[in-house]
Order: structure tokens, then sequence, then C-alpha cells
């Protein structure tokens, strides 16, 4: 199943309509007290990080459902050129220190690069999610989940855990994540002019029973 789908923007539009609709999605899906709450806590991390951009950004939020996988989507157009692809996909950093502040805040100032040309190249410290076997993994992957195919997966939760395992600092910081604790996988990808942020969750817990 797929749900509505909502338009949100960082000036607040559409949050409250996303969360109602999480919510609508777990009760189709007979999902447990527990792993609702979990469910709108993706959808409130998701929706908030894209609250705290700066500047004028809008985006498509939706979430899809097949048995027990739980896909929530966040899409928006960015003003994508051959020039800022190339140079993403080729993961140039800039190898400066950075602010941002937990997991969820690194994956949102890692979004916000993407989105904005002048801000395009990536500090040194997001190239752990980085896949650097490009675009014959990501279709395979893609196709085994029956995933849209991107022109690439720029980063990945996963991959970004199994390059910080031991940097204790980091791994330390992943522990701590409510958000990276609870979802199985977040990838950022890009398409033709959009940037796409999906979060994965299976639920293998009993659902309630009606």
């Amino acid at each position: 199943m797929r749900s509505d789908i909502i338009h949100v923007s960082n000036e607040g539009t559409g949050i409250a309509e996303a969360l109602k609709q999480t919510e609508l999605v777990a009760a189709y899906k007979s999902l447990s007290e527990k792993d609702s709450v979990h469910l709108l806590l993706l959808a409130e991390e998701m929706t908030g990080m894209m609250k705290a951009m700066t500047g004028e950004h809008s985006a498509d939020f939706w979430i899809e459902a097949d048995d027990d996988t739980f896909c929530l989507h966040l899409k928006t157009e960015t003003r994508m050129n051959k020039e800022l692809r190339n140079k993403l996909l080729s993961a140039s950093t800039s190898g400066e220190n950075i602010a941002a502040k937990g997991v969820m805040g690194k994956i949102k100032d890692l979004f916000s690069r993407i989105l904005e040309p002048s801000e395009a190249s990536i500090p040194t410290e997001y190239m752990a999610g980085f896949d650097p076997q490009g675009l014959p993994v990501i279709e395979a992957a893609a196709m085994a989940r029956n995933m849209p195919i991107y022109s690439s997966s720029v980063w990945s939760l996963n991959r970004y855990k199994a390059a910080v395992r031991k940097s204790d600092e980091a791994w330390d910081e992943l522990e701590q994540s409510i958000v990276a604790n609870i979802a199985d996988e977040i990838e950022i990808g890009i398409a033709d002019n959009a940037v796409e942020m999906i979060i994965y969750k299976r639920f293998d817990s009993g659902r309630e029973s009606k």
C-alpha cells in the first residue's frame, strides 16, 4: 500500500498532516502500539529535519508498506546540474570540520548540501557512508527491494555504520541515536532533478488483532 502524498515545507506546512497520515498507515496495517510509536518517531524525525533547514524548501512525504516492511519517503526537487552531479558522484570532500551534531543532524546537513549547489562539497566525515563501488551495486540492491533505481545512492546509514565501527566517538554517537537504532536503513539518492531520502523499517512483532 501507498499512503497519500503530503506536501511539506520547512516553514512547517503539511507536517501535522504528514504525521496524521503516518498514524493512519499504522492503524491500517494494524501495527502494535510500540511499532506505531516507532513509525511515528521516524516520521517526526524526517519531517522535523525538513523543518530545520534554512532557506525555502519543500518536499513530498509518503509511506509505502509491503507486508512488514515500511518505507518513509521525503522527496524534493533541487537545482541539480551536470557539474554538481559529477561532484557529488565523485564524492569530493571539503575536508572542513562540521558543526552538525548527532546522526540526524549530520543526515540533515548532508541532505541540505545536496539540495544547495553552492554547498555541494561534502565534509570528509561523511565519506564513510558513500558507496565506493558505484551504480552496479545500487542497481542490484534496488532491484532486490523493488526500489526506484537512482543514478546514485549518495549515502547509506548501514555503510556508515560499518565504516565507523572502529571509531569510538562516531560509534558512541550512533549508539545514542534513537533513529539509528530504530531504522533498518536510511538512504539518500539523487535522480534527475530530485533528491530523495528513504527510511526503511521492518516490523517483526505481532500485529494487533482486530
